[in-house]
């Protein structure tokens, strides 16, 4: 026997894109993802594609992701979109250790980050 549909856990007039592993602090990744919010997604690419953050490169493809799945899946028109939620999370740590001076060592450690950027469909009133 088939699995079950799951039911959709968005509205109907919004899209998400969730990218699991940047190699970035959440902290430095949630200033981007600040930049963003409430932003239409014209107006939000733009500001992605001209700031000086690294990162803000992958924020961007993940916005474009999200737009598409707007298009493709769920049919709503890209033209009216806005970015409605840009979070941030916590992901793995890779732990190295660096050499100290005499024969100690110290934990170097590296972050990664997570971001989910929903869009929504605003309607004609708006």
């Amino acid at each position: 026997m088939a699995k079950q549909k799951q039911a959709r856990r968005l509205p109907a007039a919004e899209a998400m894109c969730k990218v699991r592993t940047l190699r970035t602090s959440p902290r430095k990744l949630n200033l981007v993802a600040q930049s963003i919010r409430g932003l239409n997604v014209q107006r939000a690419l733009n500001e992605l594609e001209f700031s000086h953050k690294r990162i803000a490169q992958d924020v961007r493809k993940a916005l474009y992701s999200a737009i598409s799945n707007a298009e493709n899946n769920h049919n709503l028109d890209i033209d009216s979109l806005v970015v409605a939620e840009a979070y941030v999370g916590k992901n793995l740590i890779m732990k190295r250790f660096s050499p100290r001076a005499r024969g100690r060592a110290t934990r170097v450690e590296k972050p990664f980050s997570e971001i989910t950027i929903v869009v929504r469909e605003l309607g004609e009133a708006a």
